[in-house]
């Protein structure tokens, strides 16, 4: 179905209007998929939405919404919102809102997507946009990634308050774990995951659930006891010599959740382990590593996050960090789901970015075929043309399938603009 002219010309006046006399090519295109436009057809449109643009733009206020007026029925009443919604419970103060990259690799079009809206309501509404350097996990941690990591975020949101290593908090999180165990929603589990996962699949109690507070807290102990260097030039810790505490893979800290949840995922999550890799920062100063839900937890009750927007596959563990929150009284943040962007030809897992530029594959992060974000700075992108992608999307649990090249096309028009 061909989209006429007028329509055009009424989506047109009505963004100009919105922005003072000044259409924007992008907010135009965007507006008309919801007349039933496709992402492949935008190359149909482009001139005549440009010549339409410019000659609207031409126009007086006065004379825009003259023409308006006389156009404004064929402006579907789906029209793309302009400007970001509101978002509920704001403080005076502004929000406090994060992101928490892992230090894994290099960080690309799918964290822009995934968090350029944190940064922009935190813009809007004043506050605090943290980002969370999130490596608790030694062996994924790669020391580059922390310098690299600021430098992305300076530039692609320019409005990050403060950066903090999760590591440099395991002393938080120790506190945090041990609260858990007194108030008996915590317990050291010594079952294989052979053995806990049976259980849980048969919705049975582990005996290890039955271990008292004092027992709990001992067997916490066993599982920080230091352990002996065989030497210097290994990176694994013997626990040759120290008889009374745990070897990696004996015990983990679970949370207390309830073993008969419908959802496997919910019962007896764990919330820490011991990991005898070595820190590319820490070293071996630490043996026990809390995972996530415990760390997210814990950061966000310190850093007193108000609003969270993630991506609906964290739906489970937002179940579980709210299951922590409720045991230790505290308020849990106003949370959405945002739907994924599926893309059908780009790659966006950090460890085949890594593999193919270790192969030679590529020359490296910035290297022009890749989505990273150090290689769209390198190949003219604006920061820019992302925000006005992000506010255009807005709020949206709905998952969208699309090729790089369509997704391109809208921001490149964009980034022009």
């Amino acid at each position: 179905m061909k989209i006429p002219e007028k329509t055009i010309l009424a989506y047109t006046l009505k963004n100009a209007l919105h922005y003072d006399g000044k259409a924007n090519q992008g907010a135009v295109i965007s507006a008309l998929f919801n007349e039933g436009m496709k992402k492949e057809e935008v190359k149909n449109y482009i001139k005549i939405i440009s010549k339409i643009v410019k000659e609207v733009n031409s126009l007086s206020l006065e004379e825009q919404e003259k023409e308006f007026e006389k156009l404004k029925k064929n402006v579907s009443e789906r029209e793309i919102r302009e400007g970001l919604s509101e978002l509920p419970n704001v403080p005076k103060t502004g929000v406090i809102m994060r992101f928490r990259p892992a230090p894994s690799g290099p960080l690309h079009i799918g964290h822009i997507i995934s968090n350029m809206i944190n940064s922009l309501y935190v813009k809007k509404y004043g506050g605090k946009f943290y980002i969370i350097i999130d490596d608790t996990n030694p062996e994924e941690t790669l020391p580059e990634a922390y310098k690299k990591i600021k430098e992305d975020c300076d530039w692609i949101f320019g409005n990050v308050c403060k950066y903090f290593n999760a590591s440099d908090k395991m002393k938080i999180y120790y506190e945090y774990a041990e609260k858990l165990i007194n108030k008996n929603s915590a317990y050291v589990c010594t079952c294989s995951q052979e053995e806990f996962k049976k259980f849980a699949e048969q919705k049975k109690e582990c005996p290890c659930r039955k271990n008292s507070i004092k027992d709990n807290l001992e067997k916490w102990e066993k599982m920080l006891a230091p352990q002996v260097y065989p030497d210097k030039s290994s990176k694994k810790i013997s626990t040759e010599g120290n008889k009374n505490g745990f070897s990696e893979g004996e015990a983990v800290l679970r949370f207390k959740s309830n073993m008969q949840d419908p959802n496997p995922a919910m019962r007896d999550f764990p919330l820490a382990r011991i990991n005898l890799c070595e820190h590319p920062r820490q070293k071996n100063k630490y043996r026990v590593w809390p995972l996530m839900n415990l760390s997210v937890a814990v950061d966000d009750i310190e850093m007193k996050i108000t609003h969270i927007i993630r991506g609906k596959d964290h739906a489970d563990n937002a179940k579980r960090q709210e299951m922590i929150y409720k045991v230790l009284e505290k308020r849990f943040p106003w949370t959405f789901f945002m739907g994924r962007m599926k893309f059908t030809d780009m790659i966006l897992s950090k460890r085949k970015l890594n593999t193919a530029i270790k192969e030679g594959k590529y020359s490296g992060a910035e290297d022009a075929r890749l989505p990273t974000i150090v290689s769209l700075k390198k190949r003219g992108y604006k920061p820019e043309a992302f925000a006005k992608f992000a506010e255009q999307r807005g709020l949206t649990d709905v998952d969208k399938v699309i090729s790089q090249e369509d997704f391109f096309k809208v921001i490149d028009i964009l980034n022009r603009d």
